[in-house]
Order: C-alpha cells, then structure tokens, then sequence
C-alpha cells in the first residue's frame, strides 16, 4: 500500500523560493578586486538571479544546456548558482587552476555552449577558448568594458525582466556539474541532479553536521568551483544565513580581517589555507579576534591532530574535519566528538577529531581488502565503497570507469580506511600512495600529520622510494617554517614514540615547497617524478 503524501519534486528551485520569500533581507558581502566590500540582500540577490536566468533565455540556451562559470566567490556566481538552474540550464563550474588545456578539454568534454568569466580571468579564458567552440562569452566587469564580441553581465541583468516561476522539473533533472581534477587520467564529470544537491543541502545543514542556520554568517573560503565549495552556498541560502564571500583575495592577512569584520562563524577551506592562517595568527598574538567562529571546515587532505589544537587551544576556534569526493556532491563524513567520548581527556578527544569522521545521514559506508568486507575494529585496512542519494552512480559520457562501480551498486573511492566500531572512518591513504615495505602497509597520510606536529615543519609529504631489501621504504619531503631547523635524527626521534619502528621514514629531504593540485593537496605524484631516482639500500 502507497502512503498518501504529495510527489513534491526536491529542486533548488524550491530552496531559492524559500530563500527569497523567507530571507529577502538577509545580507550577501563580497570582497571586491579593489579590496572594498560589496553588500547587498538577498531580495537583491533573488532579483538577479531571475534576471540572470531570463538573459541566457534570450541568448538562446534551452533546458539541459551547460553553462559554465569561470570565477571567484562573489555575488555574481551566487546568482549564478540559481539563475542557471531556474532557467533548466546546468550551471559548470571551471577550475581556473587548472592548465588552459585541460580546462578546453573539460570544456569541450561538458559540451558548454556559454561561459560567465571574470574580467580578470579573461587571459586564462583566451587561452581556453582557441581550442573550444562556446557561443556566448560573458564578463563580469567592473568598469563594464568589456573586449569586443563578449557581453557584458551587468548590461544583461539590466535588460532582461526577472525570470517568472516556471514549472519544477523532474528532480532527477540535472542541475551542475563538477569535474574530477584528473590525477588519474583525463578528468571525469560528475552530474547532480536536483534531488542529490537538495538531499546534499539538508544533510549538510543538520545540527550532528554543519548545523547552519539563519544566525550564521558563512563565508565560503574553499572555492565555488571546486565541488560546489562544498554545499556551503546552497546550504546559506535555504537557511537564510548571511554570506560574505572573499573573492580572489585568499592571502591570510585578508581572510582574517575579513573574518573579523564581518563576524564570521562557519567557513571552510583545504588544510593549506588554514596552516597559513595559524601562522599569522600566531605570529601577530591578540591583533586578531576571530573567537565568533563557531566552526572552521577541513576538508581535502587531512588535517593534522596539532593544528586542530592550535586552533582551539591558543585561538579558540574550532575545527571540524570531514572527508568527502567530487562524486559526493562532496561531503561524506565529518568528524564530530560522539557523545560517549565527551569526559574522554583532551589528547584522546583531538586525535578522535583528527580522523576523517562519522557518515552523514543516508551515506553508507563499508571497506573492502583482499580477504572481502573489513571488520569496523579501528585497524583493519580496506577501500572505503559508499553509496547515498547524492552520490554519483556513473561519470558523464564515459563508458570506461566501470571499475569505480560494484556490481551490487557501491561507489568504490580509492581511499584506503580503518573503521571503527562507533563507525568512525580514519583515512589511512589513497590507494595509490600507500607504502608497501616487507608486506607490511605504511600510512603516508598518518606520518605526514604527525610531521606536521613538530614546532619547526610547516608542511610534510611522505613517499615510497625503491628499497633493494624491503621493495619500499618512507622518504619524506619536509619544508620547514622560516627561521626553524630540524636535522633528519631530530624528525626521527619525534616520530618514534608514537609508530612502530618499521614505519619511519629512512630518508628526509628538506625542500623549498611540496607541489600542489589545483586543489590545493599535495601533488604527491610530483614529487615520486622528482625522486624517481632515489635508491636505498640494506
């Protein structure tokens, strides 16, 4: 027997509705080039956002067509966000780190007939578009000059009367599009659906999760184009929260005095940006309060146990680790202290936040070796599968990925993990990075964070390098902070007490910098390329 509930279709349109009837006077900042701040509300942002969407009607884009943006986190790829969708388009967004011919083949891949570039962006966009066929190039302008053939947005938005509401669509419709940053191979697309960001929004607003609610400020400091900046924007806008977006000004001294102006509470970024910050912090003690932040996100490479200390002891921020994919629409898990550990001491409580976390709400998780499904006892080691309703169940117009898919319909991510019993995921590595020394398995991800805890590291990259005994042994790429020294033995006795002998790296190599994705994690294979010739021997 069916229940008797109405077919309600999950969409964004749905959550822009409700931001613009419910929130209209809510505020959206940003941080302009020229470093002053833009404001405006929401009613502002829900106007454009429909004049946006009647534009790219005019300029002849239909339902299903791919729309992508090129830009910073402002104002105007908000609006974007939900202009392309409101007019049944899908909105793709561009990783302007990424070189020119890998943007042209995703470009020419996603089959995008219309691009919204930033005017500073255009160098990178000319260097793009020789080689794709886009019909319609937008600028987003400040002076609204912009080079001849290309349109300029506000002029659009001028000219075009607000889109009306039109009828919702399937929510199984696609809405965005993201694409994988191709460390293995060409870069692969991921497709969402209506449905899956909508499922993705609420799961990511809940209390046991973001917790966003109309009281926050959220400043998205991870970027829009890079896996939906992690659900934050949708997730503002449906609770109504107040937005302050930093444009391209990511530099420590701007983020912080931007946090302090606008009184932030929850941001997110990538393990990097928040080392950097720490060091000013710490560097400049009481010239900056940024106690008002109730949450600062990690997420994409871990975080290591001495920053979330640092944090929280010298600064009074909290930081939340999770771990999510692309594929994810992104987030899977986060990393929240469960009840029963709450009168655990400090130590116990901060390497529990360390790991990768707990499941969201309808993400299942288990982890597979070579012997099958691992047992959830917190030490053995498999590849995490998932499956949930916002995650991808095939790649965008690619008939060879197969392999990333079980037969009974799990999502097979490539990272190597310990579960434990309270369900507590612990990214141990990728599959293709973790050391195999005499048989036994190394966890580059577990060094890297523990290297990172030593007062002279600013950052570590753990490595296998050939071994003529052991087939592979650690070598470890070190950067040191400025002014600090630290001698191989040194590093090696810090290690020592906290792995088994076998684990610590044989080698250390002090570098001026690890190489980085466009990302911002460490671009590991990089490094195995400039070491490839390393040898060690018994």
């Amino acid at each position: 027997m069916n229940g008797l509930m109405m077919d309600s279709p999950l969409t964004l349109l749905a959550i822009f509705r409700r931001a613009e009837a419910m929130f209209g006077r809510q505020d959206i900042a940003t941080r302009l080039p020229d470093t002053s701040i833009h404001r405006y509300k929401y009613a502002n942002f829900a106007d454009r956002s429909r004049r946006l969407a009647r534009a790219l009607q005019r300029l002849g884009m239909d339902p299903g067509d791919r729309i992508a943006t090129l830009g910073w986190n402002h104002s105007q790829h908000l609006e974007a966000y939900f202009g392309i969708p409101l007019m049944g388009g899908v909105l793709h967004t561009l990783n302007l780190r990424l070189h020119p011919d890998e943007l042209a083949y995703i470009v020419n891949h996603a089959e995008d007939r219309t691009v919204v570039v930033d005017e500073s962006l255009l160098p990178l966009w000319d260097r793009v578009a020789i080689h794709t066929h886009v019909s319609n190039v937008i600028v987003v302008a400040a002076d609204g000059r912009v080079p001849h053939g290309c349109l300029e947005y506000e002029s659009l938005l001028r000219n075009a009367e607000p889109m009306p509401d039109l009828p919702d669509p399937d929510e199984r419709t696609a809405a965005a599009m993201c694409y994988t940053t191709g460390t293995t191979g060409k870069p692969k697309g991921v497709l969402y659906s209506h449905r899956a960001l909508v499922m993705h929004t609420l799961g990511v607003s809940l209390g046991g999760s973001m917790g966003i609610c109309e009281r926050d400020i959220v400043s998205p400091v991870v970027p829009m184009f890079h896996a939906n900046a992690w659900g934050l924007p949708h997730a503002a806008v449906m609770m109504g929260s107040k937005l302050v977006m930093p444009g391209p000004h990511l530099d420590p001294a701007s983020l912080v005095d931007l946090f302090q102006r606008e009184r932030v509470t929850v941001t997110a970024g990538v393990p990097t940006i928040w080392m950097a910050v720490l060091q000013l912090l710490d560097s400049q003690p009481g010239a900056y309060d940024v106690s008002r932040i109730r949450a600062m996100l990690v997420g994409g490479a871990a975080a290591p146990q001495a920053m979330i200390e640092a944090y929280e002891t010298r600064h009074g921020v909290k930081i939340v680790q999770g771990w999510g994919m692309t594929e994810l629409t992104p987030v899977g898990t986060l990393s929240h202290l469960p009840c029963d550990m709450v009168n655990e001491a400090p130590q116990i409580q901060f390497r529990q936040r360390a790991k990768a976390g707990r499941p969201l709400p309808f993400v299942e998780i288990r982890a597979r070796n070579e012997d099958g499904l691992i047992p959830w006892d917190g030490r053995t080691m498999g590849e995490l599968e998932v499956r949930g309703p916002w995650i991808a169940s095939a790649y965008y117009n690619r008939d060879d990925c197969g392999d990333r898919f079980t037969e009974d319909g799990w999502f097979k991510t490539g990272d190597i993990v310990t579960i434990d019993d309270r369900a507590t995921v612990s990214i141990q590595d990728r599959s293709k990075d973790l050391i195999k020394s005499g048989g036994e398995w190394i966890s580059s991800v577990a060094l890297e964070c523990a290297l990172m805890g030593h007062p002279a590291v600013a950052e570590a990259a753990v490595i296998p390098v050939p071994h003529s005994k052991w087939s592979e042994r650690p070598l470890a790429a070190v950067v040191l902070k400025p002014g600090a020294a630290a001698t191989p033995a040194d590093l090696r006795d810090f290690l020592a007490p906290h792995f088994p002998k076998f684990w610590l790296p044989d080698a250390f190599e002090f570098i001026d910098a690890i190489p980085r994705t466009s990302a911002g994690k460490f671009q590991k294979g990089a490094l195995r390329e400039r070491y490839k010739d390393y040898r060690l021997v018994e």
